[in-house]
């Protein structure tokens, strides 16, 4: 009896970790990425799988076909591009939603996103930091400078064409026996942004560089100077006219700032041993 009662403890701690224990991070084009923690729970930021970069999303496929499980979706701010399949996403995985009151409200009200999912604990503001996944990972909301609003389905002659979606923001994620991320959401460089580096040491920035609406690539490069990033990944590039092609203006602009710099291909994961990419 001990022996079955031991062996059962073990299947369900190793079915509670990846196969490696590391933190994994996938981007899915655009600002869409996930987290795995080494625990083996999953966070989806700013999940618009369904954007033109993303393979899974090609040849009319349904990007949720294979979409696992998800614990918390991560929104910055309210516009369709960030939002994405959270609603989706949500009503297929039970996540949590993590972003600013008015946001989830008005997610609620307009588009249907489950209520019980959206009015939790994981509810915050610019400045907090909340504990999710019984502790592994510590959230911190950050300002973005920026627009944020929710595309309303119901607009017609009583009801305005885009409803408030809060501030926008970005997130710094402190993972338990990971690394530190911090993604900008879509913001303009400002000079607090050394300030953040200050209270969290990052190892990987994920910052938008698609200038137009958000960062120029300059710009997100001193952003990742300035917060002493050991690591910068671009996103929010290349998916729409007008917005910057590719990563090269980017990737010299750290060179000459010495950061380190890797771009990610859509649909590729990076591991992560401790807060050390693994493999360096």
């Amino acid at each position: 009896m001990k022996s079955k009662l031991f062996l059962l403890t073990l299947i369900v701690l190793f079915t509670q970790l990846p196969a490696n224990g590391q933190t994994r991070i996938k981007w899915f084009g655009h600002a869409a990425f996930s987290i795995t923690t080494p625990k083996g729970k999953v966070l989806l930021i700013d999940p618009w799988l369904s954007n033109p970069l993303n393979p899974e999303a090609k040849n009319g496929k349904d990007p949720l076909t294979n979409l696992g499980r998800v614990d918390y979706i991560l929104l910055t701010h309210g516009h369709r591009d960030h939002v994405g399949e959270a609603v989706e996403i949500a009503k297929k995985t039970g996540a949590a939603l993590i972003t600013n009151p008015e946001l989830a409200g008005n997610l609620v009200k307009l588009v249907d996103f489950p209520k019980a999912q959206a009015e939790t604990d994981a509810i915050m503001g610019i400045g907090g930091e909340i504990q999710i996944a019984d502790g592994e990972v510590t959230v911190a909301m950050t300002p973005a400078v920026h627009t944020s609003s929710v595309f309303n389905p119901k607009a017609g002659p009583n009801e305005p064409e885009r409803a408030y979606g809060g501030s926008p923001a970005g997130f710094v994620i402190k993972i338990q026996n990971g690394p530190t991320i911090y993604h900008s959401g879509d913001t303009a460089y400002f000079s607090d942004m050394a300030t953040i580096g200050e209270m969290y040491a990052i190892d990987v920035a994920l910052l938008n560089i698609g200038g137009h609406f958000g960062m120029e690539p300059k710009m997100a490069a001193k952003a990742a100077a300035v917060m002493h990033a050991k690591l910068a990944i671009p996103n929010h590039f290349g998916t729409a006219p007008g917005m910057t092609p590719d990563s090269t203006t980017f990737s010299n602009e750290l060179k000459r700032l010495k950061v380190r710099f890797r771009e990610m291909k859509p649909g590729e994961t990076i591991e992560f041993k401790g807060n050390r990419l693994a493999g360096t």
